[in-house]
């Protein structure tokens, strides 16, 4: 077990590198609460983009899993990305691939490509726009009603999204295994065991979960939510990372886990020996083909203008 002294010692040297590399440490809402700790900026995937793509700094160390380093990497390309564990994939992004979009797009020509922003950088090359959980509705909902959408990877988003706007997608069958582990069952369970509570429960959760919860958010609205509610017990229905930052941020409110096992064991690998690790030996940088990065990056820059 690493003792306070050598957390301190490590998170004095990462500050150390960090001014000598002229670095900036982002990082998600999920990620050990100690990485938070160290990181300059902590958001969502839509706070995390629009950061990359202003940041001045010469390097990015990206603590997230892959696609948000990929993502760093084509807005600000110029930049050196680092992301400190090659092996922090993320199993959505890896359920779509570009040669079954091309196919699914073939059969229905003319429709609008939605992407949401967990997915590979190859396949945002395929696709007119990519959301986040923060703006899906906005993005879809201002496409034209005539217009087919297909939307992928994420099916619960999708279909979260649809019911909320009364729209028809064409779903693409991927999902988040960590978010599935949440049941309407267990929501119902917490509730009965916690009455006072609200209940916030992220869009990558089944429309079942979604059904019973009081809001639906991505991680930055359920952080500005617990910030304005007065109820002062909430039971969260997201990955558990961001318990960390909510109580943090509200030390006077109570948070409650609807599950232990919604965990994502990707999120977690990145430790803060890692973020030293990986200044010190400026590693492991996130390498795209510029083809890749031009053909990618229009979808992304469309999604940050809709996004203002």
């Amino acid at each position: 077990m690493i003792n306070n002294d050598s957390i301190q010692e490590m998170m004095d040297r990462i500050n150390q590198l960090r001014k000598k590399r002229n670095a900036v440490i982002l990082a998600h809402n999920y990620v050990l609460g100690e990485v938070q700790d160290v990181a300059d900026f902590v958001g969502d995937s839509l706070e995390l983009s629009i950061k990359a793509k202003d940041v001045t700094a010469d390097v990015i160390v990206f603590c997230g899993v892959k696609f948000m380093a990929e993502t760093a990497k084509i807005l600000s390309p110029s930049k050196t990305v680092l992301h400190p564990v090659a092996a922090a994939g993320c199993p959505m992004a890896d359920m779509a691939d570009v040669e079954k979009l091309k196919k699914l797009k073939a059969l229905h020509p003319g429709a609008v490509t939605v992407c949401y922003v967990n997915s590979t950088a190859e396949v945002k090359t395929e696709v007119d726009i990519c959301c986040t959980s923060a703006n899906a509705a906005k993005i879809i909902g201002a496409i034209p009603p005539e217009k087919e959408i297909i939307f992928l990877p994420d099916k619960n988003l999708g279909a979260n999204v649809a019911r909320e706007l009364g729209r028809k997608l064409l779903l693409w069958p991927g999902f988040c295994p960590t978010h599935m582990r949440i049941s309407a069952e267990m929501i119902k369970r917490k509730k009965l065991e916690f009455p006072d509570a609200v209940v916030m429960a992220h869009p990558e959760c089944t429309p079942e979960v979604v059904a019973v919860a009081d809001v639906s958010l991505s991680t930055g609205g359920m952080l500005r939510f617990a910030r304005e509610t007065a109820a002062r017990q909430i039971i969260v229905g997201t990955e558990q990372g961001i318990i960390h930052r909510l109580q943090k941020e509200n030390p006077d409110k109570m948070f409650i886990p609807v599950s232990e096992q919604a965990v994502c064991p990707n999120m977690k690998l990145i430790e803060l020996s890692d973020v030293l690790r990986s200044l010190e030996n400026m590693e492991t940088e996130i390498i795209l083909p510029v083809d890749i990065i031009e053909k990618a990056k229009g979808s992304i820059v469309r999604m940050l203008e809709m996004s203002k």
